[in-house]
């Protein structure tokens, strides 16, 4: 579970993009020498002594004015505005610029936990140069080459640090579900209509995201709890219809539930942004329930449904296994739908299946379809064991991991799906070299 999240900013041209790459362990931003590279905030995970926390990564600030300069401080202030901790990260060869000083300040009245990151001490020449810099008043600057990985995990300690120790569950027992999707799909119509329905006995408690409020609620003697998804709540000017501020919000949201229900808006059909947001969902190894909201509004006849799954299921080729529900949030229509799905969903993510008929079930798919030869070898599983639910996890142990081809895993994911269900869940198959 995520402990918090931290954004890296700063001017631009200080190696934000590298270091952002370097926590998190991929080459997902743009590095390149021009300033102003990035511009949009960027997301990613960090790892870091079995903690995990998300890590933004924003476009450079400065006083000039520069193209973008309006959308990327924007940008910027959402990111500081949704984090727990701020890196601010500053060129130790340049020294302390103007630039420096401006985003100093800004910190300080965000009244935010700040961490004070001087980069690109690459070797110990450089070392005294980080003194200069505690003339911005926020504490002791931590040494750091992104390039070279020098001081990456003291910074990250320190970050670690930060964070208010470890998130406490105040779901056990409950079915939590996050309703997720790109701005005006009707997300907040959906629960409002969800939380209407009868029999249905409904309290608030503050959730661990800040500002947002989770809403448990009991429903035919079940305990549910959605899990917000509220836009963000920004002073000043931060233009909120702008799809990529609701991003960081959601996957906090995908990161507590059990069940994700993604949400398409059926006057508009399917945008590339909905793509994103299911990707993350999937990434996160959470149950999914594809929910078509504003079906009122959709020319109908007895053929309909059937041609909006099938287009739903070829832009969604990762979602294959996720079910497909119509709904009407403004007219309540066929919102009953949607709590066996949840139950359901939330069940086969919990399932475990036992050993003896795992392995029955794997050995009759090797009988059905042998795996295809490589090279002249062919893979050989000896046994089978599942490891964990929440995605339900498997381990092959074969005689060489390489041997197992895409093609023959997603094979033995099918098998799976017929012989136990697993419905609306990712499924992990890992293969390990037997001993």
């Amino acid at each position: 579970m995520l402990i918090g999240t931290v954004a890296i900013v700063g001017r631009p041209n200080v190696g934000k993009s590298t270091v952002f790459n370097r926590m998190i362990g991929e080459r997902v931003s743009i590095v390149d020498d021009t300033p102003g590279v990035t511009r949009d905030r960027i997301y990613g995970k960090c790892e870091w002594l079995t903690k995990v926390f998300n890590v933004i990564d924003t476009g450079g600030l400065q006083i000039a004015d520069q193209p973008f300069q309006i959308e990327i401080k924007a940008q910027v202030e959402v990111a500081i505005e949704e984090a727990d901790t701020v890196v601010m990260l500053c060129n130790g060869k340049d020294g302390v610029t103007d630039d420096d000083i401006f985003i100093a300040r800004m910190l300080q009245k965000s009244d935010k936990k700040v961490i004070l990151a001087v980069n690109k001490i690459d070797d110990v020449s450089y070392q005294a140069n980080i003194y200069e810099f505690y003339k911005l008043g926020l504490g002791d600057p931590i040494a750091i080459s992104g390039v070279h990985g020098i001081g990456i995990g003291d910074l990250l300690d320190a970050i670690v640090e930060s964070f208010d120790g470890e998130p406490v569950n105040d779901y056990a027992g409950m079915i939590s579900f996050a309703v997720i999707g790109r701005p005006n799909v009707g997300k907040s119509s959906l629960v409002n209509a969800m939380l209407n329905q009868q029999r249905v006995i409904v309290s608030s408690i503050e959730g661990t995201t800040r500002d947002a409020i989770d809403t448990p609620f009991e429903r035919d003697g079940k305990h549910y709890v959605v899990v917000d998804t509220a836009g963000i709540r920004k002073k000043g000017k931060v233009y909120e219809e702008v799809e990529k501020y609701s991003v960081l919000r959601a996957m906090k949201a995908i990161d507590k539930c059990d069940v994700a229900l993604f949400v398409l808006d059926g006057s508009t059909g399917i945008t590339e942004q909905d793509k994103h947001v299911a990707g993350y969902a999937k990434e996160a190894g959470k149950g999914v329930i594809i929910v078509y909201n504003k079906w009122d509004l959709v020319e109908k006849d007895q053929n309909t449904m059937d041609k909006i799954t099938k287009q739903i299921r070829q832009e969604f080729l990762y979602l294959d296994y996720a079910p497909v529900a119509f709904v009407s949030a403004k007219n309540k229509s066929r919102i009953n739908t949607l709590f066996p799905l949840i139950d359901e969903v939330y069940d086969y993510g919990q399932t475990r299946v036992s050993t003896a008929l795992l392995n029955e079930v794997i050995n009759d798919a090797m009988v059905t379809t042998p795996p295809p030869a490589h090279n002249g070898r062919k893979l050989k599983i000896n046994y089978a064991s599942q490891v964990a639910v929440a995605p339900p996890t498997f381990v092959l142990f074969v005689n060489d991991p390489e041997l197992l081809h895409f093609s023959y895993q997603r094979y033995l994911e099918n098998r799976l799906r017929d012989a136990f269900g697993f419905d609306g869940n990712p499924i992990k198959i890992l293969a390990r070299k037997k001993n």
